[in-house]
Parts: C-alpha cells; structure tokens; sequence
C-alpha cells in the first residue's frame, strides 16, 4: 500500500509549515510523506530551528520551498497553517483532503530574542497537538 502523504503550507514556508513538517514527520515515523512549501517562500528561521531542535526534532537542513515545486504532485492532504495560504492556496489534484488550522505568526512577534523565542514555542506547541490528533482523527498510521 502507497504511503499516505501530506504538504503543510504557510505563506513564507519559513515557520510555521516547517514546524508541522517536523512534526508531521516524527509523529509519523516514517509511515507518511511529508512535505511543506510557502506561497511566497523566504527562508527558515533560525527561531524555528531553535525550538525544534529543544524537542529532539532538527530541522536545520530544511528549506523554504515555493508551492509551485509540487504543482502536479498529488497529495492524500493539503494542511494550510496560516490564512493568507488558505486563501491563496492553488488547486491539487482532486482527492486532497484540505485541512486549516490558523496560528499566529510567531515571526511576526517583536522585541527580546526571549520573548520570539516563547511564541516560536507556543506555536510549535500549538502545531505539535493538531499534528498528533490528526494521526488519531484520519487513522494514519501513528509511530509515537
């Protein structure tokens, strides 16, 4: 049986859609491909890096992609993690599950590394649930 696959999308492809790649991918363990992309792709940030990295997952050797590197691929599910995607995602094939889950902009937060820092988190947190009921809501298969 094919592998089930899904492709978390953010505007910047630099936060937000990393994280739930990460998180999509541990969960998972291997049992599902995982993919993330931006509608105007910029680069990961280093704060990203970071929280993922307090939690075990390193995401350093990631990149931001455009959305317009997977026209044409097909996917089981289309996750959209910011509404400016949700809004402004291309059509895929027919047959992908859209999902949304709005978050806050974590790289939209100023002042002390500290304070970017706990909303990278509260973020990454945030994600890290919706990533962890998926698995339980849609019976995909679920490593952890």
């Amino acid at each position: 049986m094919a592998k089930k696959s899904v492709l978390v999308l953010c505007t910047g492809n630099s936060a937000r859609s990393q994280m739930g790649e990460g998180l999509f991918r541990v969960e998972g363990g291997g049992e599902i491909e995982v993919s993330s992309a931006g509608t105007k792709p910029s680069s990961v940030r280093p704060e990203a890096i970071a929280v993922m990295k307090e939690i075990g997952i390193d995401i350093s050797g990631h990149r931001s992609k455009s959305v317009d590197e997977f026209a044409g691929r097909p996917f089981d599910y289309v996750v959209t993690v910011c509404d400016n995607a949700r809004d402004t995602c291309p059509v895929f094939p027919p047959g992908a599950e859209r999902i949304h889950w709005s978050f806050e902009d974590p790289a939209a937060v100023e002042g002390t590394e500290a304070k970017r820092l706990e909303a990278f988190r509260r973020t990454r947190d945030l994600i890290h649930e919706r990533v962890k009921a998926f698995y339980r809501d849609h019976a995909v298969e679920h490593a952890r």
